[in-house]
């Protein structure tokens, strides 16, 4: 137990530059505090003990902020960091080492009784807000930008933005143009998106004037009578 407690204090200090001390993490960090009910939690929900777990659970959300299914499997060294709006559904399974911000989903996609949520990786970092549906797998050491939707697999370290999520970095190499690991200079695909209907419609409106141009210049020589005038009428 002490040196479960030890690992976990010790991810917070190596994660999170705010960490200055153990007593302070013990004390003052909700993503610690939710863990441990978590696996009080998730011991009772294994005895068949469900309403119990589902209880503590509960108990523990309305504490820290953040909701652990106590059917959910997470690995060790998980560090949640801030964690107030953290959700993560009954099947989801978490592994080694992961770190997740504040307002992170792991959520389902169907009602049937069945394998419904996601598969983290070992080492996997999911930024704040970022959402992961449905029974699919992260593979290890990939990075969730902050606001992500993620409904496809991801493949082992790989960079993920957008939504839908879209891998822009994969082993080494760029799948898109240059940028920088750091979450707040992710690209959004979104905006490129806008950026590229906007400029299409643009052009089109530069058609538009140049057949207009050219539609009055070719009926510039006629100009139909206001009236037709009847002999019969003067």
């Amino acid at each position: 137990m002490f040196t479960t407690l030890k690992r976990d204090i010790q991810a917070a200090l190596d994660r999170d530059p705010a960490a200055r001390n153990a007593l302070e993490v013990l004390v003052c960090y909700p993503g610690l505090h939710a863990l441990y009910f978590h696996r009080l939690a998730h011991w009772f929900w294994n005895r068949n003990l469900k309403t119990l777990g589902r209880a503590i659970s509960h108990m523990g959300r309305v504490l820290t902020g953040i909701e652990i299914h106590p059917g959910a499997r997470l690995g060790q060294g998980l560090f949640i960091d801030h964690g107030n709006g953290v959700v993560i559904g009954e099947t989801s399974e978490v592994g080694e080492g992961v770190t997740i911000y504040q307002g992170v989903t792991l959520g389902g996609t169907s009602l049937e009784k069945k394998k419904r949520h996601p598969t983290i990786g070992n080492g996997v970092v999911i930024g704040a807000g970022a959402t992961i549906l449905g029974p699919i797998k992260v593979g290890n050491n990939s990075r969730i930008g902050s606001g992500s939707v993620v409904v496809k697999e991801v493949p082992p370290n790989c960079l993920v933005v957008g939504v839908p999520g879209q891998v822009i970095y994969r082993d080494g190499k760029r799948v898109s143009p240059s940028i920088d690991l750091e979450m707040t200079d992710l690209p959004n695909p979104a905006e490129k998106a806008i950026r590229c209907v906007l400029e299409r419609l643009q052009e089109l409106e530069k058609e538009v004037e140049t057949l207009k141009k050219e539609s009055a210049a070719s009926h510039g020589s006629y100009a139909p009578p206001s009236r037709y005038h009847s002999p019969r009428n003067e």
